[in-house]
């Protein structure tokens, strides 16, 4: 049986991660490819029980380190219980968040550094990385304004230079690795950026979305 393709979907507070990732899925499922949708921090049991330390609780409740482990911790959980079995089963996995969110908010919007994130992703999870990233950017004060709409948690309460920063990250990301990465305006309307993301897909992957 054919390994099935592993894709994530990133991107700052209230770019819509979620909402496209669950759409996708759905796609995905039309068009007759078992899919998987799951996300991060969490997607098996004990990854869930770690991200409510995450994003609950007051902003300063971690350093930046010892985020950046839990976030690993998480990883390294939804990989083992949930993202390679599927993938190994011949299913495509589409996730909201992985390693590049790590970066961007530990090694950006802490600053951390990239070389620390890297050397820590080595440790945890070896060579591992998606199959394709679909990166969706908006402004910080847009982005901020659709997240505390829909709810609040740890990182939407965190200043406007954190995300400035991590928005940073996640664009450097894309422009470092253009061959996994693809970046979309997530300041269109729902359909347009679902749109996008499918055409994307079938464009990268082979697969017919329209």
């Amino acid at each position: 049986m054919a390994r099935g393709s592993f894709i994530t979907i990133e991107g700052g507070e209230g770019t819509g991660k979620s909402t496209h990732a669950a759409l996708l899925g759905e796609a995905l499922e039309r068009a007759g490819i078992d899919a998987v949708v799951t996300r991060e921090p969490g997607g098996a049991p004990g990854a869930e029980e770690i991200r409510a330390l995450l994003v609950e609780g007051d902003v300063s409740r971690w350093d930046p380190m010892s985020e950046a482990l839990l976030h690993y911790a998480a990883r390294k959980e939804h990989l083992e219980m949930t993202v390679i079995p599927a993938l190994i089963a011949g299913r495509w996995v589409i996730s909201d968040r992985f390693a590049d969110s790590t970066m961007a908010y530990q090694g950006y919007g802490h600053e951390l550094g990239r070389g620390t994130i890297a050397r820590l992703h080595e440790l945890a999870i070896g060579d591992f990385s998606p199959d394709l990233t679909v990166i969706l950017d908006l402004a910080v004060e847009t982005g901020l304004e659709r997240a505390v709409a829909g709810h609040e948690d740890r990182y939407e309460r965190m200043g406007p230079e954190f995300h400035r920063r991590l928005r940073e990250g996640f664009l450097e990301i894309a422009r470092l690795e253009p061959g996994r990465c693809a970046l979309l305006d997530a300041g269109q309307s729902i359909e347009d950026t679902q749109a996008a993301i499918r055409r994307l897909v079938g464009d990268r992957l082979g697969v017919d979305l329209e």
